[in-house]
């Protein structure tokens, strides 16, 4: 796996031609594999032999992987995402509340609010730098940043840190030092903003948290409750960041799938589900390991390994959607549903918010802006220094033509 990251499309065509799982060798010459087919993965992601603790880790286990390695915060931290059986199910049932359909719903007013200022800033922005401004910074970033936020009770004053900690953590070309320092400056925001919150307790889910572990110490330790709020703040923000960033770029460099949006031939949820499928916000997510040797698509898989899921990979699977799987289609019938939000116990907890901050923010933006365009090619976009995140980090636009 190259630790710069890039644009996974070409890689991810050669590994399909190959099979549905391929052995990778991840940072430190550490052995992995990727499941990067559609149905291999969907049936990997709920497999009842595979799991998601580290405890499973061989190389983990036996002392092979170093502090400082780029993944191991994947690996280690103390949450839903690194959870088996009961402790998954308590830990995602604590924080499911806050995600249940009546709750989104109740909160697409404030989408909505949020959405509209954040177009007056990015509309400012753009007026002060010769028409031209970064969508991302000014519009895709904080709108599901400050969501997230609200929802857990985040000051405003840790979004930018937050964000740039995010981004560290994620990161798979950095170093040691740097990835050791990321997540200790992480624990000690969250620290802070968990402190806050004993201090000032209030309707947001960081509160509640708090309250089920002191009303019953044995619900959440305290390294539960800062890994549940880490995964939270970088799942809760990175992946709609790049959701909404890559569907504006699919939709200036198609212009005719725009028309069918902006005529009602297509919706605004089609670009969602589509831009899921096409270019998934999330390339390949760590880790989980088969608790014994797994044979998936005639590959056997050895015990303990661990193992990359290829959502990236698995939406443009030629076996599984066709031999136009490369092309950005809105009015796609025959494709199986995409991947990118998981599969199984683990399906994303997240995903009705992620839909409705994308779908709201894609509405407004092109209804406010239809000629917007990008301003610089492609080629010149400066991509994620992660094989995990798959977007770009910067996104000039022109908001009107």
């Amino acid at each position: 796996m190259d630790p710069s990251g890039g644009c996974p499309h070409a890689a991810n065509a050669r590994l399909l031609a190959r099979g549905a799982v391929a052995p990778v060798v991840l940072p430190g010459e550490v052995a992995g594999m990727a499941v990067v087919g559609h149905e291999a993965l969907r049936e990997f992601l709920s497999h009842p032999d595979v799991a998601k603790s580290a405890l499973h880790f061989t190389a983990l286990q036996t002392g092979r992987i170093p502090d400082g390695w780029p993944l191991k915060t994947f690996a280690t931290v103390q949450g839903m995402t690194t959870a088996d059986g009961a402790d998954h199910r308590r830990l995602r049932s604590l924080v499911s509340r806050a995600f249940t359909a009546r709750r989104v719903e109740e909160l697409a007013p404030r989408v909505d609010r949020l959405t509209s200022g954040l177009l007056d800033d990015l509309d400012r922005a753009a007026a002060s730098g010769d028409g031209v401004a970064d969508l991302r910074t000014h519009f895709a970033l904080p709108l599901p940043m400050g969501v997230i936020c609200e929802l857990l009770g985040v000051d405003a004053e840790h979004h930018d840190r937050l964000h740039h900690l995010s981004s560290q953590i994620v990161a798979t070309d950095i170093g040691p030092a740097e990835a050791l320092a990321a997540n200790r400056e992480m624990v000690d925001v969250l620290g802070a903003v968990v402190a806050a919150r004993v201090e000032n307790p209030g309707g947001d889910l960081t509160s509640a948290l708090i309250a089920a572990r002191e009303e019953n110490g044995d619900r959440l330790s305290p390294h539960e409750l800062l890994g549940t709020l880490m995964l939270m703040i970088i799942a809760g923000h990175e992946t709609t960041l790049n959701l909404i960033t890559n569907a504006v770029r699919a939709l200036c460099t198609h212009r005719d799938q725009l028309g069918l949006v902006m005529s009602g031939r297509a919706s605004w949820a089609d670009v969602v589900e589509e831009t899921l499928r096409w270019d998934s916000p999330v390339s390949y997510f760590p880790f989980r390991y088969p608790t014994r040797d797994l044979t998936l698509d005639g590959t056997v898989i050895p015990k303990g390994t661990p193992v990359l899921a290829g959502y990236s990979a698995a939406g443009r699977d030629p076996k599984a959607h066709g031999s136009d799987a490369h092309r950005f289609d809105l009015t796609r019938e025959s494709s199986p549903r995409h991947l990118s939000l998981g599969h199984g116990a683990h399906y994303c907890l997240g995903a009705p918010l992620a839909r409705l901050e994308a779908t709201v923010a894609l509405k407004q933006l092109f209804t406010r802006f239809p000629r917007l365009d990008i301003a610089a090619p492609d080629t010149d976009l400066p991509r994620h220094a992660s094989f995990v995140g798959n977007s770009v980090r910067r996104l000039p636009v022109r908001l009107r033509g």
